[in-house]
C-alpha cells in the first residue's frame, strides 16, 4: 500500500462490512492465513474485489480472488496520525 501506508504503520480500523468503491480496507483471503491491507474496488460474489497501490509487488485478488472484508481503515496511529485516503 505504499505510499498510503508502509511496512509497520499502525492503524484504526473500524470493523465493519460496509465498504464502499475506493476505501482502504483489513481483508482476509480464504487459504491464506493472516490479515491484508488493500483498498476495494468493486462487491464480487460474497466478497470485494480488492487490489493493492503497488501493482507490481502486491499479492491481491489477481492472484488470490474476491477477500472476506473484516474492517476499514479510518487512519494512520503510527508513526504520526493522518488520514487515510
Amino acid at each position: 500500500m505504499v505510499p498510503v501506508l508502509r511496512d509497520g504503520d499502525a492503524v484504526l480500523v473500524r470493523r465493519t462490512a460496509r465498504v464502499r468503491p475506493g476505501q482502504v480496507v483489513v481483508v482476509r483471503f480464504a487459504g491464506v492465513p493472516g490479515l491484508s491491507v488493500k483498498r476495494a474496488v468493486r462487491p464480487a460474489g460474497d466478497g470485494w474485489w480488492v487490489l493493492g497501490d503497488n501493482p507490481y509487488g502486491s499479492t491481491d485478488s489477481r492472484e488470490l480472488g474476491p477477500a472476506q472484508v473484516v474492517g476499514r481503515v479510518l487512519v494512520r496511529w503510527w508513526p504520526r496520525l493522518s488520514r487515510v485516503r
